[in-house]
């Protein structure tokens, strides 16, 4: 996978069609390996990434994550396989669990053991019967505890923590080894009013704070549940979000190489609060 050092993590759901195609051109032009987005309830993964492709013509784009519960093996199997025969190589397919309200309240599904429906889901998909050349295989997993990382190392090309710290780029490095690819996305907001940045990363992890699979991360990571109460603590609400000047976010992204991290993707919230990214972040942080 030759998705370089920098990368660009943005939800891409509140985003409208011109904002997309303005969020990929900018990404592109300023120099990003990897523009990467999730999936949710609002575009779905493989259509998404289709849209994204088309409007550049060297950036990479990775789903990040697409829900292994939103479509099946094969299915996945064949948009990993398209999506790369019509676009030069240019798509990551990450992967991920999920979490229980969006698969069973929302999609019906049954939640099943992580590890286990992911290994059964990776091996289902590299024996699909696609009827097609297939082209290099560019998988990664959205994988936090050491159980789905080490599946990463075994079965992937990959890993993608996302809500992560530095100290856990460096246990990610140490159960991938060297030969697996490690991306870490970093939430940013440039700004060195405290107050603001903490308004932003209150907004921003309110829903992450709801969810066991984030909450059992950081409590491994050293945060305590007092961190985790309420809006979030102003240790854990900058360790997420990292704030202040150029230099200082600059600070930051660098401990995640010298962790073990071979791409770092940002993710430049607006400083005002709005849904678009930080287009000054963008141009500021380019490679």
């Amino acid at each position: 996978m030759q998705v370089g050092a920098w990368g660009v993590w943005f939800s891409t759901n509140g985003l409208a069609p011109p904002d997309l195609a303005r969020l990929a051109e900018t990404v592109e032009q300023h120099g990003y390996g990897v523009l990467w987005y999730p999936e949710a309830l609002a575009y779905e993964s493989m259509a998404l990434a289709g849209y994204l492709l088309g409007r550049t013509g060297r950036l990479m784009v990775g789903s990040g994550i697409a829900n292994i519960y939103a479509r099946d093996a094969t299915a996945a199997m064949q948009g990993h396989h398209t999506l790369n025969a019509l676009h030069d190589g240019r798509f990551v397919l990450g992967l991920g669990v999920s979490h229980i309200p969006i698969v069973q309240s929302a999609r019906g599904h049954t939640y099943g053991k992580p590890l286990a429906t992911m290994r059964t889901y990776l091996e289902a998909m590299y024996a699909a019967p696609i009827q097609s050349e297939a082209p290099e295989r560019q998988v990664v997993l959205a994988a936090l505890g050491p159980g789905m990382l080490a599946l990463a190392a075994e079965l992937a090309d990959g890993a993608l923590p996302y809500n992560v710290t530095p100290e856990h780029t460096a246990r990610a490095r140490r159960i991938l080894g060297p030969d697996k690819r490690l991306c870490v996305e970093q939430k940013i907001c440039l700004t060195s009013d405290a107050a603001q940045a903490r308004r932003v990363a209150a907004q921003q992890m309110a829903r992450y704070l709801a969810l066991p699979n984030y909450r059992n991360c950081w409590l491994s990571l050293g945060f305590s549940e007092d961190d985790l109460s309420g809006e979030g603590s102003a240790r854990f609400l900058d360790a997420m979000v990292v704030w202040g000047s150029e230099d200082a976010i600059r600070r930051r992204l660098q401990e995640h190489v010298e962790a073990g991290a071979d791409h770092v993707a940002i993710q430049p919230f607006d400083p005002g609060g709005g849904p678009s990214p930080d287009w000054r972040a963008l141009e500021a942080f380019a490679p």
